[in-house]
């Protein structure tokens, strides 16, 4: 698991949810459940560090992984 409190101290809690591995565990459900490939994506944001979308990166943005 990532941790991404290096910058900002916070909750296990919040590390836990704002790893890579829960955004990664949230896009296989959201393929699951929409069918559309699912994209884990690095946002630069300390608190919202991953991000799950289904559209590609943009901008400030960079891809991690694609769930397809």
């Amino acid at each position: 698991m990532t941790s991404t409190c290096s910058m900002q101290p916070c909750s296990p809690k919040r590390a836990v949810l704002a790893s890579f591995d829960h955004a990664y565990a949230l896009a296989l459900r959201m393929r699951h459940e929409t069918g559309r490939p699912q994209f884990v994506l690095r946002t630069g944001d300390p608190f919202q560090p991953f991000r799950v979308s289904s559209t590609g990166p943009q901008r400030r943005q960079a891809l991690m992984t694609l769930v397809a």
